[in-house]
């Protein structure tokens, strides 16, 4: 009787075990698909506020243009100055981009996958 009993419980923890491995990685799953659902979600909403950002920008951008160029007497003078100044933005983005830009991102990215919730 003592053998059987060893066997049974063996037989016991083997389960356990077997259920516990398959809870976990069960687990591990779906913090997965709520990691990269969540990164996703947040993705699309900034691209979709990007978009708006942009367009809002485009339009302003024209608008300056045209003023500027209308005081100066030429409206490719306005054109021309706002060129400039986004010269002068992009050499200064160019030459800041990790403090800027990289990592923010990146550190706004990494506390999103490991936030717990």
């Amino acid at each position: 009787m003592e053998p059987n009993a060893t066997t049974n419980e063996n037989l016991n923890i083997y389960e356990r075990a077997e259920n516990y491995t398959k809870t976990s990685l069960e687990l591990l799953k779906l913090k997965t698909v709520y990691s990269v659902a969540d990164g996703v979600s947040s993705l699309a909403s900034k691209i979709a506020v990007g978009v708006v950002v942009a367009f809002f920008t485009l339009f302003l951008n024209v608008g300056l243009s045209l003023w500027i160029g209308k005081e100066l007497g030429e409206y490719y003078f306005g054109f021309f100055i706002m060129s400039l100044f986004y010269l002068i933005a992009a050499i200064i983005l160019h030459k800041m981009h990790h403090r800027l830009i990289k990592t923010p991102i990146g550190n706004s990215i990494v506390s999103s996958i490991l936030k717990e919730k």
